[in-house]
């Protein structure tokens, strides 16, 4: 590293009396050409505040897991890249889930797959307790963290046919059915002990390579499977269920069980939660477009965000348009108090902590711009017809400067501001990843 960045990096670090007082003469400006517009950047910070984000646990060691360890990825799930450092257990996992949260402003939750059990026992998915993710929950405790969970229905020998909940093979779709209703007993204890509501996301790679003869069957057996599974009542304050739709994947091209218009119709009808997967649908189709019109249907909404690049790719979280537009979408309407918005991907081709990093506070970035909106003043322009000053007025705003209340809100959360925490990731690589077989 050239010694000026060095020395560029050190003096960013939060905690030098200088890069304070810029940070807080650059906000003051920032507030006050904010409020010619109507906008209170101290409200938007508060209302941020409040907004969590669910980090998902798989970004750190490849979706691996600790139960089948030498189980092969399947159900159209590809990691690409073999950056040093990947967590080889749940205490490494953990520990990196910490260093990152220290570079993300807010408290939130962690997302976690049934394959992340905290056991040595040897333990089927079907057989899974909450006794199992104790470990998960004293650490929550300890962290201040909410939890969310999702079972595993992939990289597992009864899923290797392609088929899970909707296999015509009865034994191996009770299998799919014992794990699901396992699932979603843990996420209650989850909410129980952690006094936030687990999210418990249903999603099944179930489909066909080539062109079926029958596209009914499957989906009847699908929705018969889940009828089971949620036929027992479940404190809903403690965890809510998900149903998450996919428009193919590898080894699914021609056909998905759990379709867009399978999940929508399912959670509609059953009063349970639609999961938005960013990657999940058409090359050209975006999920901003769904959320508001989901939620009119629906309570409320899971988001798994994620950036697709040309298909269901699952790179780190940018902050471009799709990103900027869901957090509009969720802010506009005040619809984010309704919406649980997790992160979605994996990336193992950097380092994976920076990973969890940059998706996290661009997600949160996106939605401090959208809080920085003069929502009211656009939306009466819209309902006047006057669409040149709509145009002009989110055009404008685009170039206003939300990076000053960016570092403000970060240096108030004691979060390292602008790029100075890849210092410390830098440092923690070689001081900890490095060192890992």
């Amino acid at each position: 590293m050239p010694y000026h960045f060095q020395h560029y990096v050190l003096c960013e670090m939060p905690g030098t009396g200088i890069i304070m007082s810029e940070i807080n003469e650059a906000y003051a400006l920032a507030k006050k050409a904010y409020a010619r517009l109507g906008v209170d950047t101290d409200q938007a910070i508060e209302v941020l505040k409040k907004i969590k984000i669910s980090l998902h646990c798989w970004q750190g060691d490849d979706v691996a897991g600790f139960l089948f360890k030498d189980q092969a990825l399947s159900g159209g799930i590809q990691v690409t890249g073999n950056y040093p450092g990947a967590a080889t257990n749940v205490q490494e996992l953990r520990q990196d889930i910490e260093k990152a949260l220290t570079f993300i402003p807010g408290k939130h939750k962690v997302n976690l797959h049934a394959i992340y059990a905290d056991t040595d026992e040897k333990v089927d998915l079907d057989q899974l307790e909450p006794r199992h993710f104790e470990g998960w929950v004293n650490w929550a405790k300890q962290q201040g963290l909410g939890l969310d969970f999702n079972p595993t229905c992939f990289s597992h020998p009864r899923a290797d046919s392609g088929f899970t909940i909707s296999s015509a093979d009865r034994e191996t779709r009770d299998f799919w059915i014992r794990h699901c209703k396992k699932s979603r007993k843990i996420g209650e204890y989850f909410g129980k002990e952690l006094g936030q509501t687990c999210v418990t996301n249903f999603w099944f790679p179930d489909g066909y390579k080539d062109i079926p003869v029958d596209r009914e069957a499957p989906r009847q057996r699908m929705k018969s499977a889940l009828d089971e599974v949620f036929l027992e009542e479940i404190d809903t304050n403690c965890n809510i269920d998900a149903v998450e739709s996919k428009v193919f994947g590898i080894g699914t091209e021609s056909y998905v069980v759990g379709s867009n218009e399978f999940c929508l119709g399912y959670a509609v009808r059953n009063n349970k939660t639609v999961c938005l997967d960013a990657g999940h649908f058409h090359p050209t189709e975006v999920i901003s477009d769904k959320i508001a019109t989901v939620l009119m249907f629906t309570d409320q909404l899971l988001l798994h965000v994620s950036r697709p690049v040309r298909w269901d790719s699952d790179h780190v979280v940018i902050m471009d348009d799709e990103l900027n537009h869901i957090a509009q979408s969720l802010v506009r309407s005040k619809l984010y108090e309704r919406t649980h918005i997790g992160l979605d991907f994996f990336d193992g081709s950097i380092n994976r902590i920076a990973a969890w990093v940059i998706g996290s506070r661009n997600m949160i970035k996106a939605l401090l711009k959208a809080l920085l909106e003069p929502t009211e003043e656009l939306r009466q322009l819209e309902l006047d017809g006057d669409y040149t000053g709509r145009l002009a007025m989110l055009e404008e705003l685009k170039t206003y400067p939300f990076g000053a209340v960016w570092d403000y809100y970060c240096q108030t959360m004691g979060v390292p501001v602008r790029e100075s925490w890849l210092a410390e990731v830098k440092k923690y690589e070689n001081e900890v990843l490095k060192t890992r077989t």
